[in-house]
C-alpha cells in the first residue's frame, strides 16, 4: 500500500501536524480518528488493512489527520472559554489548512469520516462547510455538546454544536439544498457502549426530519458494540454509496 506521512507547522494551532495519506488515487476522505488519537490511528487499528482493495484498487484515497482531543473536548475538568475556543482553532486548521493540503494532492471533492469523537469532527466539519464535500460517514459519534461540556454553552462553542445550531437554522436556509445534494450518512450500533450515540443521532435525525434534510440515519442492532470490528464493517458496508467511490 502506497503511503506517506506530511508534517506541516500550522499557524492557527501554533504547532506542527501531521497527516498520513494512504492509496494513490480515487475518492479522497478526510478522516477523524478516535477520541485523543492522531494521523495513524487507522493504521495502526487495522483500518488501512480493512479497506486495502478500495485504497490499492485506486477507488479511494484516506487522508488521515492528528486532533487536538486533549485539549478541546476530553479534559471536563479544563476551562471550558479555552476549550471552545481550541476546538473552534482545530476546525479553521481543518478548512483552511488541511482541506487545502488534500486539494493539491487530489482534484476530486472530497468526503469527510470519522470514529467515534471522529465522528463528531467530521459532521461539525461538513455541516458547517457542506460546499467542500461530496459527503460525510459518521460512525458511532455522540452529538451532544453537554456531554462534553456539562451543559456549558458560549457563541464559540455553539458554533460546533450541531445539537444547538442546526435545530435553529431555517427551513430556506441555502445549506440544506447542498445537504441535500451531498451523501449523508450517520450509523451508531445499539450495543456496548452505543447508548449515547444512539440518544444523540435519534435527536439529530428528527431535527433532519423537520428541516427536510435527507440524511442517513442507521441503526445497527443490539450486538453492535461501539469498537472496532464494526467500524470495519460498517465502513465497508458504506462506502459504496458515497458517490464516486
Amino acid at each position: 500500500m502506497q503511503k506517506e506521512q506530511v508534517t506541516q507547522y500550522s499557524p492557527t494551532l501554533d504547532r506542527e501536524m501531521h497527516m498520513m495519506i494512504y492509496g494513490y488515487g480515487g475518492i479522497p476522505f478526510l478522516c477523524f480518528p478516535t477520541q485523543d488519537s492522531l494521523c495513524h490511528n487507522y493504521e495502526d487499528f487495522g483500518m488501512t488493512d480493512q479497506l486495502a482493495d478500495f485504497i490499492d484498487g485506486g477507488r479511494i484515497q484516506l487522508f488521515v489527520v492528528d486532533t487536538v482531543d486533549r485539549e478541546s473536548w476530553s479534559p471536563k475538568d479544563g476551562n471550558p472559554e479555552w476549550r471552545a475556543a481550541r476546538q473552534e482553532q482545530y476546525y479553521h486548521y481543518i478548512v483552511d489548512e488541511a482541506v487545502p493540503l488534500i486539494s493539491c494532492r487530489n482534484p476530486e471533492t472530497p468526503a469527510v469520516t470519522g470514529l467515534s469523537l471522529g465522528a463528531n469532527h467530521a459532521v461539525i466539519t461538513f455541516l458547517r462547510r457542506p460546499e467542500l464535500f461530496r459527503g460525510v460517514i459518521a460512525l458511532s459519534g455522540v452529538y451532544d455538546t453537554d456531554y462534553f461540556f456539562d451543559g456549558w454553552m458560549n457563541p464559540t462553542l455553539y458554533d460546533n454544536a450541531p445539537d444547538r445550531f442546526l435545530p435553529n437554522m431555517p427551513k430556506d436556509h441555502p445549506y440544506i439544498r447542498l445537504y441535500n445534494e451531498r451523501k449523508m450518512i450517520l450509523c451508531v450500533g445499539q450495543g456496548a457502549w452505543e447508548w449515547d450515540g444512539v440518544r444523540s443521532l435519534k435527536y439529530l435525525e428528527s431535527v433532519f426530519r423537520d428541516k427536510g434534510i435527507h440524511a442517513w440515519c442507521d441503526f445497527w442492532g443490539y450486538d453492535v458494540a461501539h469498537d472496532w470490528p464494526w467500524w470495519f464493517k460498517q465502513m465497508r458496508y458504506f462506502l459504496p454509496f458515497m458517490p464516486g467511490v
